[in-house]
């Protein structure tokens, strides 16, 4: 097997290519890039397993870009994604490996955004189209997008779009582009549904298969034994514990999400919960508040948390121990990444010791044990987030950019910018993170201000559940059309 030390100018890359990597910093491959790359240069269809953080995007971006021609005005490559999160991240990382090339057009076609603008999107061309299965379909269906002209097909976090019952979607989508074209699946686990995909839409394959395993020196792991009727209880003794900043919380249904996060907010924690029936509106406002340290613990379902990129995690706890140990490995890797040291910490009952067996010997290793009765709260403080959100009505359709949020919030509103955290600008609607001791101060502040010459809606997200949310921005931008 090919190691990670090995260096991008030994592939077949263009010279421009190897150069845009190098300005990126990109220098040596990861052991999935190491893998995969020439065998998808060369035009082999593939099938890799690997995980998120794992390089993979390169890997199949760098492939698509070497192939599109500027000067053909068509779709010659289509990214399949499950969610728009994951769409939104792949979208940015191939028009950074693609900057290098002229005219290179990269388009986003996902739910929960209006068809209007992705029409006008595609009138002007696209390369590159980046989607999920059923806005793909949409468009296919309105004569908006052609797929005869691909030659790159790639299925992006192929388990979890199987996960997801987006089978038939994919099958819909692929029939409608070029026979001839190279097919690319990554996926982080290998379900029975991958070999049905591959034996529909591939031609011989090759199989990468890049062990998830992750440095034991930077993620501790520990386990602790329990009933099941102290699960719960036993989360909140875990966080007040080790008081981590940020914690992804793994349960095996949205069921015990639900329950836990009941529990941790009736106990005062700053609490989210991601599962499957959320609307698109809500779960980019947990993410976002997740992400910009509004929230300190997040519970999610191993479907709804995949394709996240969650940066600085201190700690995952797998609340229920899932039967998959592959799994198991690809949660307790979004904690310990880069330089940073992480925790994860699991809770296993008596009718859940076989899956750890499994998991000791993938790891190739004995779990570390701590009884449940050691632990006590390190703090009389109560765990809570340092941050907040402020909601402001308006968005990327207004022309609102993050340094027009920063300069009313340190200019006119009178603030200074070690106050103010991250800044996310969507379609209709900006988030603001702010210190958790100004919040109400810089809803008001802004409140009678302006962003570039209008006034703005403004409220703190937190004290807004997601429908009520939904229903004061629409409202906010009815009367302003009036």
């Amino acid at each position: 097997m090919q190691t990670s030390t090995q260096l991008f100018s030994i592939t077949s890359l263009s010279a421009t290519a190897l150069d845009n990597l190098t300005q990126l910093g990109y220098l040596q491959m990861t052991p999935i890039q190491a893998e995969s790359l020439p065998l998808a240069l060369a035009g082999q269809d593939l099938i890799a397993q690997a995980s998120t953080g794992s390089g993979k995007t390169a890997a199949f971006g760098l492939p698509l870009i070497e192939k599109l021609i500027a000067t053909q005005h068509a779709v010659q490559s289509l990214v399949l994604c499950p969610t728009r999160e994951l769409a939104d991240q792949v979208t940015t990382e191939i028009r950074r490996l693609a900057r290098s090339i002229a005219n290179i057009k990269v388009v986003t076609l996902c739910g929960g955004v209006a068809l209007r603008g992705q029409e006008q999107s595609l009138q002007h061309g696209a390369h590159v189209v980046v989607g999920t299965p059923g806005r793909i379909l949409d468009h296919l269906a309105r004569g908006n997008l052609r797929l005869n002209s691909v030659k790159t097909l790639v299925l992006d976090e192929a388990d979890r779009m199987l996960d997801m019952g987006f089978l038939q979607d994919i099958t819909q989508v692929v029939q409608q582009c070029n026979a001839e074209r190279q097919t690319l699946l990554f996926s982080a686990t290998y379900p029975d549904g991958i070999g049905k995909l591959a034996s529909q839409f591939m031609r011989s394959p090759q199989t990468i298969k890049v062990q998830s395993q992750h440095n034991t020196q930077k993620i501790k792991q520990i386990f602790f034994e329990i009933r099941d009727d102290e699960r719960l209880h036993a989360v909140s003794l875990l966080l007040n514990h080790f008081r981590p900043a940020s914690t992804l919380a793994f349960c095996n249904t949205k069921q015990q999400c639900k329950a836990l996060l009941s529990v941790l907010q009736s106990q005062g924690f700053s609490a989210l919960a991601l599962y499957g029936e959320l609307e698109q509106r809500e779960r980019d406002q947990v993410l976002v508040q997740f992400s910009n340290r509004s929230c300190s613990v997040l519970v999610a379902t191993d479907v709804a948390a995949r394709g996240l990129d969650i940066t600085q995690l201190e700690a995952v706890i797998n609340v229920d121990v899932t039967p998959d140990s592959e799994i198991h490995i690809h949660r307790i890797g979004r904690t310990g990444r880069a330089d940073a040291e992480g925790l994860a910490l699991t809770l296993v009952s008596m009718d859940e010791m076989g899956s750890v067996g499994r998991i000791e010997q993938l790891q190739s290793r004995d779990s570390e044990w701590q009884k449940l009765s050691t632990l006590s709260a390190t703090s009389i403080e109560p765990l809570d987030a340092p941050m907040r959100t402020l909601q402001i009505v308006g968005g990327r359709k207004e022309k609102i950019r993050p340094g027009d949020v920063l300069g009313a919030l340190t200019g006119e509103a009178g603030f200074v910018a070690a106050q103010i955290g991250k800044i996310n600008v969507n379609e209709f609607s900006t988030y603001v993170a702010v210190t958790k001791d100004i919040g109400h101060e810089a809803v008001q502040r802004l409140s009678s201000g302006r962003i570039k010459g209008k006034s703005v809606k403004v409220r703190l997200l937190e004290e807004t559940s997601g429908q009520e949310s939904k229903q004061w921005a629409e409202r906010k931008l009815g009367s302003d059309n009036n």
